[in-house]
């Protein structure tokens, strides 16, 4: 594995980190499961390196090094020692278990029952299943805080780019098929007709909560926040300026105790109850009746995005100016409907693009504006609707890498090696300070950094 691709922050993708063994699977002697180290207080689990092979070998790895993955959880277990120890990182660890709860009811949410869901994941109670998801969060935001202030100034001239390049391009990755891509989107317009039935139902459940009913009863049965409503729409230490606007104000004008007339935001109309602020923390109840179009609104919204569309080919006005004139996605309107990847390349491959948006631009060349068609902002909330046509302005067929076509996407390599080596360096300093056990099973393993302390 070359040292540039490694990643330098050890980050599963894995849903959960799955503590539990199926004893179906195990044989007699077999090991349940152990301690493969410790690093100050942190510890690493066998299970832990398992997952992480496993994970290797689901992403097309053919040559998994273990001793290379316990090193990369090594190091990912010396950042968190030691973020939870600087004090110039905030301690979020009750916010962040708090905030596992909502993970938990959002997920089981995706299941026939809870026990199915406990099931799939091979966990014993809610309890297990939600320290784990904790502590997943827990480790993933002190270690990216830590590693962040370890390679802070990671910087990369253009000289050291082409040096990196040099260096390295005949082991660099090929590119594959990639294109440029603008997008207009249109979220359909709820009728006024439509906004009235929301709102009456809202002052509705209102009027029944103030003649006694309980809001957390209400919010169970009426309200469409997957995050909350099985919680009674309860939100705890909400720090000020993190809730959309329109709900952020209605709840801080609030009494304690007092109840919102219905509010809207981009995702609905919502009941508030202000249950206690200190500060600029707060705590809410809410029931949210979500803003979902009906067809008579999609076709609506069909029909607008088709007339842009025959304004752009009509030459009325180009697809900068449509993008920037009506499109309601603010992440691209402001920048000529271009659709960016995570790294910030305007250049995408095609096989990383959303499902809907292949479809739609399969057969078209270089040019070619899609028709209009329905799709959802949120994979987790189909919902969540919206209505777009995607522009092709670019195909790049696949290649090697080249400084003069891929300069963005090589300087991120060559940042990503400094990193590694600025981490490597704070390891080696770190060590010696640290308390290491690492078991004897793992004795032979030639790791980079001396964490045996030989």
């Amino acid at each position: 594995m070359n040292r540039f691709y490694k990643l330098t922050f050890l980050v599963s993708t894995l849903l959960l980190s799955v503590i539990s063994v199926a004893k179906a699977q195990l044989k007699n002697g077999d090991l349940v499961d152990g301690i493969a180290a410790v690093v100050g207080n942190e510890i690493v689990l066998d299970s832990d390196i398992e997952q992480e092979v496993n994970y290797a070998r689901q992403q097309g790895a053919d040559d998994v090094d273990k001793c290379e993955i316990l090193e990369n959880i090594l190091n990912n277990k010396l950042l968190i020692y030691e973020a939870k120890k600087d004090t110039l990182i905030e301690n979020r660890t009750t916010a962040i278990k708090e905030d596992a709860d909502k993970k938990y009811t959002q997920m089981a949410s995706q299941f026939p029952s809870e026990k199915a869901m406990l099931d799939a994941y091979k966990f014993r109670t809610p309890y297990e299943m939600k320290a784990a998801i904790a502590q997943r969060d827990i480790d993933q935001y002190y270690g990216q805080a830590k590693f962040q202030r370890v390679t802070d100034g990671a910087n990369v001239s253009p000289n050291e780019v082409t040096d990196f390049f040099n260096a390295y391009k005949s082991q660099l990755p090929m590119v594959k098929d990639e294109v440029s891509l603008a997008r207009i989107v249109i979220h359909p317009k709820l009728t006024e007709a439509h906004k009235k039935q929301l709102i009456d139902k809202l002052l509705g459940i209102k009027k029944g909560i103030e003649a006694g009913k309980s809001f957390e009863d209400m919010a169970r049965i009426y309200s469409e926040d997957t995050g909350s409503a099985s919680n009674g729409g309860v939100y705890k230490n909400i720090a000020k300026g993190t809730m959309v606007k329109p709900f952020e104000a209605a709840a801080l004008n609030l009494q304690e105790g007092e109840i919102s007339d219905p509010v809207e935001t981009q995702y609905g109309f919502h009941l508030i109850q202000l249950i206690r602020r200190n500060g600029n923390i707060y705590d809410v109840r809410h029931i949210l009746l979500k803003s979902i179009p009906n067809a008579e609104e999609i076709r609506e919204a069909r029909k607008k995005m088709a007339d842009i569309k025959k304004q752009i080919t009509d030459d009325k006005m180009t697809f900068k100016e449509a993008a920037y004139k009506y499109s309601d996605d603010k992440t691209t309107k402001y920048n000529a409907g271009v659709i960016t990847a995570s790294s910030g390349s305007d250049k995408i491959e095609k096989l990383n693009l959303p499902a809907d948006i292949s479809y739609q631009i399969a057969g078209l060349k270089k040019g070619d504006i899609t028709d209009p068609f329905e799709t959802s902002d949120d994979p987790a909330d189909k919902d969540n609707k919206s209505v777009e046509i995607v522009k092709i302005l670019d195909e790049i067929p696949a290649h090697q890498l080249d400084l003069t076509t891929d300069y963005e996407t090589i300087k991120q390599y060559a940042t990503n090696q400094k990193k590694n080596e600025m981490l490597e360096k704070w390891v080696n300093n770190t060590i010696p300070n640290t308390f290491i056990s690492i078991n004897k099973r793992y004795q032979d393993c030639k790791f980079k950094t001396n964490w045996n302390k030989r």
